[in-house]
């Protein structure tokens, strides 16, 4: 299967997109939005001790 390429302006609109629905936290849980957030900042260790808290209990 033949990899699709998009053009810089398609991915570009698709992440706005995206970052909106962050901003609205359109039926995104806020713990996966702080888990984002903290990667964005740089704060690996903070950012991966937040999506401990998201992983199931089993």
């Amino acid at each position: 299967m033949a990899k699709r390429r998009h053009s810089s302006q398609f991915i570009f609109q698709q992440r706005r997109s995206l970052e909106q629905c962050w901003l609205h936290e359109f039926d995104i849980d806020p713990l996966i939005l702080r888990a984002r957030w903290l990667h964005s900042q740089g704060l690996r260790v903070e950012a991966l001790a937040m999506e401990q808290e998201l992983l199931p209990i089993v």
